[in-house]
């Protein structure tokens, strides 16, 4: 595998940004991958952090902006990560539960994908 791809369960536009973080603060839009990625201001430095230490690149992507192979990959299960291998074909890497296992937290999360990596 060449690289991990996230993709988060919202929308890369000014509506849609507005509207997951009004959403999110009230209780009526989640997603798993924000939690582990952003706080309510921007992108946390733990996930900066911890995310340089993985050993393949991990790039992210909204629900309108991701590639069409990763979204036909994910065929609308948000918020997933999938891994694209070196011939460029792209399979389910974490799915949206098992994202959520990972709670909010930056290294959980990058554990798990280590952990994955190694098997």
């Amino acid at each position: 595998m060449t690289q991990l791809i996230g993709v988060y369960d919202a929308d890369a536009t000014l509506w849609g940004e507005v509207s997951y973080w009004v959403g999110a603060r009230v209780g009526v839009r989640h997603c798993s991958l924000c939690d582990i990625t952003h706080s309510a201001f921007g992108e946390k430095s733990k996930w900066k952090e911890c995310r340089s230490g993985l050993a393949a690149d991990f790039e992210t992507f909204h629900r309108n902006d991701q590639p069409d192979d990763v979204r036909q990959c994910i065929d609308g299960r948000y918020p997933a990560v999938v891994a694209r291998s070196e011939a460029g074909e792209v399979t389910m890497f974490m799915n949206a539960d098992e994202i959520a296992a990972c709670g909010a937290s930056p290294q959980e999360f990058v554990a798990e994908i280590t952990r994955r990596l190694a098997l």
